[in-house]
């Protein structure tokens, strides 16, 4: 078993596909526990077995993303009330854990999300200034051409999930918001 208080990644492929995450902060101990596919209402359904039994100190969220993807029925007011679900239900068990959300990234395979993606970020990143132990990461807009549209350069063949390039960003922005060893 993990060491508590750790630092804890949940959400979707892009976190679990980081192969790098641990090298990437490595004055932090770090578990990820993120699950390819997932949405924030598994998450929840799962948050038993991937959140509460490490009892984090931080816990880094990405999720959202696959959930705008899923169904045109899914808008960013659904995602942001998930999302204030998910971190209710956190709050509840772990009242003092410090949350962090990742942005949902502009992928090129779901350019016709990203009105929806940016909605549902402002509408988090809105909420999150509400809580003092809590924080917002904008990956979103550095990961932009000066013309609005994903850089290609930052995701696999796939134009879904990142390589290196994609992780290099993230880790220059999550770094500072990530809490120091005790």
């Amino acid at each position: 078993m993990p060491p508590k208080d750790a630092i804890l990644f949940i959400g979707s492929s892009s976190f679990r596909l980081w192969k790098g995450m641990k090298q990437a902060f490595p004055e932090h101990q770090i578990i990820n526990r993120a699950f390819g596919g997932s949405t924030l209402p598994e998450v929840i359904h799962y948050a038993d077995d991937i959140i509460f039994p490490y009892q984090p100190d931080q816990i880094v969220i990405y999720c959202g993303d696959n959930d705008l993807a899923s169904s045109d029925t899914v808008t960013p007011e659904i995602v942001f009330e998930r999302y204030k679900e998910l971190t209710g239900l956190i709050r509840s068990k772990l009242p003092n854990v410090n949350l962090v959300y990742v942005a949902i990234k502009p992928s090129p395979s779901r350019l016709k999300l990203m009105p929806k993606m940016k909605k549902a970020n402002d509408l988090i990143a809105e909420y999150l200034k509400k809580d003092k132990n809590a924080s917002f990461i904008d990956v979103y807009s550095p990961m932009l051409t000066k013309n609005g549209t994903p850089m290609g350069s930052l995701f696999k063949a796939d134009s879904l999930h990142m390589n290196e390039s994609g992780y290099a960003i993230w880790q220059k922005l999550i770094n500072p918001k990530l809490l120091k060893n005790k």
